[in-house]
């Protein structure tokens, strides 16, 4: 089920399955921001990733002793949501834990998703509750895939990203079974915090940046000027597009977990960046997408 959402100045259709945003068009030029999931390279917008962000080590997870086999990224962006309300201008999805889930990750769970226009920004957020006496153990992110270039104009390598840094970013790679491998790589910016994109920039995967090192991540056209801005108080986000491919977007990734390091060894309770929940507590927490029109 595809819902739209709009104002004066955006809209938005979100589908119902995995709650996904699906496109952000600018309704004075008919500009789309979002990618349109063309399988040609990569058949996905901006997934919810729940309950985990990337990938495990050997492909599975434990809980006290039990091992889970579970894909990259969880299962919600699978899964159909139900539509809980809708005005114009919001809408707010939710998924609760049932006897599927429960087979493959033994936590119960209530998620809910909302996506709210106000002018030319978007909000999304995502709610986590825990109804049992069990901790609730999850990670949760974005994935949001943003035109780059936009409007078709110009290549990508002529555009920049802007941080809200002047300082050099730390980030780490993905190595094979998709880990987290090197971390010790810098992506340069300058004394405005620009950088210029670089059609290599991606070619070991995704960037993995850490320790809160930038909160505020814009697209930028070739004459430096932001289209898109992505806000967030997460930990960490990625950075993002299809290795050797030469896709026309870019995903700027708030998260709240992240995949496991090359040599992790532990239970579900020791995995970086994860968070708990005892029964009753919600976590909530939410991102922007702000449109310069």
């Amino acid at each position: 089920m595809e819902i739209k959402l709009e104002n004066e100045s955006l809209e938005l259709t979100i589908n119902s399955f995995g709650a996904e945003l699906k496109s952000i068009t600018g309704k004075e030029t008919g500009t789309q921001y979002l990618w349109d999931a063309d399988e040609k390279y990569w058949k996905r917008s901006a997934p919810v990733l729940f309950p985990f962000v990337g990938s495990l080590k050997d492909k599975k997870f434990t809980v006290d002793g039990t091992d889970y086999p579970m894909g990259q990224h969880g299962f919600a962006r699978d899964m159909e949501f139900e539509l809980v309300s809708q005005t114009k201008d919001e809408a707010w999805f939710s998924l609760k834990s049932n006897d599927e889930t429960l087979a493959k990750y033994p936590f119960e769970f209530v998620l809910e998703i909302g996506y709210k226009l106000s002018g030319s920004e978007i909000k999304v957020t995502w709610r986590v509750t825990n109804p049992v006496k069990k901790d609730l153990l999850f990670s949760i992110g974005g994935h949001p895939a943003f035109m780059c270039p936009v409007a078709e104009q110009g290549k990508q390598s002529d555009y920049y990203l802007k941080l809200d840094t002047d300082k050099a970013i730390t980030y780490g790679l993905i190595c094979d079974g998709g880990l987290l491998d090197k971390e010790d790589n810098l992506l340069k910016v300058d004394a405005d915090g620009y950088c210029q994109i670089d059609e290599h920039m991606f070619d070991k995967d995704a960037l993995i940046i850490e320790n809160r090192q930038a909160s505020k991540v814009s697209l930028c056209t070739p004459d430096k000027k932001p289209y898109l801005t992505v806000s967030f108080d997460a930990p960490l986000f990625g950075l993002w597009s299809p290795a050797g491919m030469g896709a026309p977007f870019i995903c700027i990734e708030p998260w709240y977990g992240r995949c496991d390091r090359a040599g992790f060894a532990g239970e579900l309770k020791d995995r970086e960046y994860g968070n708990s929940l005892a029964q009753g507590e919600k976590f909530e927490k939410s991102y922007t997408i702000a449109i310069e029109l």
